[in-house]
């Protein structure tokens, strides 16, 4: 299992100011940065990231929430990181994520949830590279 997984924090948590909230909980939980940008999606970047979702009914909806405002991609670092920080943020749905989870405090639906996180080592390790070269990323 690996031990970096990605993550962003999503415009609407950015734009309500949740974005230090988010970071704070993340360190204090014991990950580690290892690389942050502020970036704004454009659609094709957008498109790519999400393409795997590009058949879902959804996909139209997820892009234009996901271009329609900051965001801060990372790469973060703890032992077993994807399923330990999936625990960390909760379920996808905020109604049903664990109490002092991440998406229960700051998330407002399904879609506008807060933040991402990878799914899987592999899936990590994409993402870490669709926003990341290695250069950006400390102890690589």
């Amino acid at each position: 299992m690996g031990n970096r997984t990605f993550t962003i924090i999503k415009p609407d948590a950015f734009g309500k100011k949740y974005t230090g909230k988010i970071i704070d909980r993340i360190l204090e939980s014991g990950f580690e940065i290892l690389g942050a940008r502020m970036i704004h999606m454009n659609q094709n970047d957008a498109r790519g990231f999400y393409a795997v979702h590009q058949e879902k009914p959804f996909f139209n909806d997820l892009i234009e929430f996901m271009t329609s405002g900051p965001c801060l991609v990372m790469v973060i670092a703890h032992e077993n990181a994807v399923e330990s920080f999936r625990k960390f943020i909760g379920s996808t749905n905020p109604a049903d994520a664990a109490e002092g989870t991440i998406r229960r405090d700051f998330a407002e639906s399904v879609q506008n949830n807060a933040i991402h996180g990878s799914d899987s080592d592999i899936n990590a390790e994409k993402e870490i590279a669709f926003f990341f070269t290695p250069n950006q990323i400390h102890g690589t």
